[in-house]
């Protein structure tokens, strides 16, 4: 078995696929020999390429359902079907909840919980027509499992999302594959925008217990394993992808050195 999955002649839509995390799994998909295009409302600062090859970017504000539809209309037109959907377009900035109006927060949930339902609505319409059925994948986030200070409102969306994936398993199988990818924290272009400096990010590195952040072409393997032939049999599952989640907070707060002879509970 080769270390990657032989996706050749595969079509792939990657949602925010022009930097950071969308790229890396863009570029996966490219170098597991899918045909890949992405999208963004703005195109991305050079082409998203491995492998000796380029995904095709088509321009969209998915916000827009028409815009959803004629992307991936688009992209039948250009390629005969897709095989694959992976929803990450999606973000925040951070800011606490009652620093913004609700107006502000209802923009994060649409972003990342309202657009991948709109854009897997209309790809289940292609994809359950085509003999060899789909496969879409959610990137999720950690900060959908735990508290998320800042950023409340992704925190929501993203919990959502990964519900929503897995009721779209049940009602769209066996046709279509639904799972989560469950990222962590990932170390991209905009990284000091959330860590800070190379020593903030360094800091940030060492909560984990894999020692560092992720890298995007890290994540995209793991997207390239959910929508392969080799996760048939995956569908409704949640992947974490994040070197093993973060440290309690509890064991940098006591003495490390006390231990009590009672068992702990």
């Amino acid at each position: 078995m080769s270390g990657t999955p032989d996706l050749e002649g595969r079509v792939v839509v990657v949602t925010g696929g022009t930097r950071g995390v969308g790229a890396g799994i863009a570029r996966a998909f490219l170098r597991a020999g899918a045909e890949v295009a992405v999208c963004a409302r703005r195109p991305p600062d050079g082409p998203v390429a491995a492998g000796g090859r380029s995904a095709r970017y088509l321009p969209a504000d998915l916000r827009d359902p028409d815009a959803a539809e004629a992307l991936l209309a688009r992209v039948v037109e250009c390629h005969g079907r897709i095989d694959t959907l992976v929803n990450n377009a999606g973000g925040t900035p951070f800011r606490p909840l009652d620093e913004a109006p609700a107006s502000r927060h209802a923009r994060v949930l649409e972003l990342n919980l309202l657009v991948p339902l709109t854009v897997s609505l209309a790809a289940h319409r292609i994809m359950r027509e085509q003999p060899d059925g789909g496969s879409i994948v959610m990137i999720g986030s950690v900060s959908g499992t735990r508290p998320s200070p800042g950023t409340a409102a992704y925190g929501a969306a993203k919990a959502g999302l990964e519900h929503l994936a897995r009721t779209m398993a049940v009602e769209w199988a066996p046709a279509v594959r639904v799972n989560t990818l469950v990222a962590g924290m990932v170390r991209t272009e905009s990284a000091a925008l959330h860590y800070g400096d190379e020593q903030g990010v360094a800091a940030v590195a060492r909560t984990v217990p894999a020692g560092r952040l992720a890298e995007p072409d890290e994540v995209g393997e793991a997207a390239v394993f959910l929508a392969s032939d080799r996760a048939a049999y995956i569908t409704g599952a949640a992947l974490l992808v994040h070197g093993g989640g973060e440290r309690p907070a509890f064991l940098a707060a006591a003495d490390v050195n006390h231990r009590p002879s009672e068992e702990l509970t």
